[in-house]
């Protein structure tokens, strides 16, 4: 999926679901004009979700830049049309209602626009729905160009009595701007067309009310904002997931309205997915999604979200669209993942010292002990021990004991890693008999892995990056 996206977001409103037993009464035909392409391919794709896509179709760019998309049927949703040039632009192509107790009419239109301000000459025949939305794409246009040019007045400007005056311009283009948009939403829009801008848009949050003590309640507005998020979206429509919105919607909600810990993104993944329970489609996406996010998720210890949507969801058969070799996988995974999660005990080492002698985590008495699982070889972590064994050296890693556990098959290569590195002093582990699958018992992926214990042994960081392991124990010794 490298080809480069020259436009995009076709809406096609077809049924939300069709059943065996209903037949479009035509088929669709896409008439497209793009000046300035000519003699390549297009491709019809539909989004799944904001950063994949489905193709449905293909034709061929004339050498005046027209081209046709045809066929029986297309599933509803936002499409995009992928080519060989950078170019990008948003279309929505609407046929009738989603009812599915009607004849399906395919979207039959035309458009046409030019690679030199593909939004601004977009002209559309036979949609009005694209004809309301270009309006709106327009003007927004208009608006955002004047913005532009108020901000580089004020990068150059550097008196004060300017610089209040841009701003003074710049709040009443907000003001104006907001205002066409509440008039567009009323007087000129389509039903679909607001549908999907009121996806798109955030709650009106009012004026905080005050206190019984007359002070501004400070976290009414997070508060109404969090409660109302959700209630533009129509949780019963299955385009939703052939939208860029819906994942939009959830990275964000995770993300920036809750807390970085387990127990609250449990309780807003819980809200999400009941929600998604109108539609089985839009309720596969929602497990989906936010179970492979949160399986290798960027903020260190939310993996224990994985964990609750595989055995809420996956392993209990709640998710609709998960054949059994999936489940299976999930299965193992969470068995890998579970007792390696933070705030859990760090489990047994089956590994012997270079005196061949078993390596017991309970005999360490440190403050924090830190395992570096590597490969001798492996060109990362040859690059990350200097690293480490620097802070070992230093006053600060007081406290701190190191254990780098080799898990490739070279006892040879293992000891010259020792000498060469020269952390002789550090516990060093190796599995002689070779049975030790670090894979699967201690979730190591890639090389290198790092954890950090407590005096307990207590998980308290995984897939560590060396470089930060000094920075997290010291942030840990200052919370103390």
């Amino acid at each position: 999926m490298k080809s480069t996206l020259f436009f995009a977001a076709l809406l096609l409103g077809v049924a939300t679901a069709v059943s065996a037993q209903t037949v479009p009464t035509e088929g669709y035909r896409i008439e497209g004009r793009i000046r300035g392409l000519r003699d390549t391919t297009a491709v019809l794709a539909h989004y799944f979700g904001h950063s994949q896509y489905i193709p449905k179709d293909t034709a061929r760019i004339d050498g005046a830049g027209r081209f046709v998309f045809s066929g029986k049927s297309l599933p509803g949703g936002l499409y995009m049309v992928i080519g060989p040039k950078n170019k990008r632009l948003e279309l929505i192509l609407f046929g009738d209602s989603a009812a599915t107790d009607k004849p399906l009419v395919m979207p039959r239109f035309s458009f046409e626009t030019d690679t030199t301000s593909l939004v601004a000459k977009m002209t559309v025949s036979g949609s009005p729905d694209n004809e309301a939305f270009y309006a709106y794409q327009q003007q927004m246009l208009t608006f955002g160009n004047e913005a532009q040019g108020i901000e580089l007045q004020m990068r150059f400007r550097s008196d004060q009595v300017s610089k209040i005056s841009l701003r003074r311009e710049m709040t009443e283009l907000q003001r104006k701007a907001r205002i066409y948009q509440q008039q567009f939403l009323v007087k000129n829009s389509t039903p679909v067309v607001s549908k999907l801008l009121s996806m798109m848009g955030d709650p009106t949050v009012p004026a905080a009310p005050k206190k019984a003590n007359g002070k501004v309640d400070s976290t009414f507005q997070y508060r109404y904002y969090k409660a109302h998020y959700w209630d533009n979206i129509d949780f019963g429509d299955e385009r939703l997931v052939r939208t860029p919105i819906f994942q939009r919607k959830i990275d964000r909600y995770l993300q920036e309205l809750t807390a970085p810990v387990v127990d609250s993104l449990i309780t807003s993944a819980d809200l999400i997915v009941n929600k998604a329970r109108a539609n089985r489609e839009v309720l596969s996406y929602a497990i989906w999604y936010i179970t492979s996010q949160y399986e290798r998720p960027r903020l260190m210890g939310t993996d224990g979200l994985f964990v609750h949507m595989a055995e809420n969801y996956y392993l209990s058969g709640v998710m609709p669209a998960a054949d059994p070799a999936t489940v299976d996988n999930i299965r193992k995974r969470v068995e890998t993942i579970k007792p390696l999660l933070i705030g859990k005990s760090f489990p047994a080492l089956a590994v012997s010292d270079t005196l061949r002698q078993p390596i017991d985590l309970k005999q360490v008495n440190a403050d924090y002990t830190v395992l570096f699982f590597y490969d001798p070889t492996c060109t990362h972590c040859r690059a990350s021990i200097p690293t480490l064994a620097q802070f070992a050296q230093d006053s600060t890693a007081k406290g701190v004991q190191f254990c780098a556990i080799a898990v490739d098959n070279s006892p040879d290569a293992w000891q010259k890693f020792i000498r060469e590195f020269g952390i002789q002093r550090w516990v060093n582990g190796y599995d002689f008999t070779f049975r030790t699958d670090y894979r699967r018992q201690y979730d190591v992926i890639k090389t290198p892995t790092v954890y950090v214990l407590d005096k307990d042994r207590t998980i308290i960081a995984r897939a560590l990056p060396a470089e930060q392991v000094a920075d997290f124990i010291q942030f840990r010794r200052r919370k103390k």
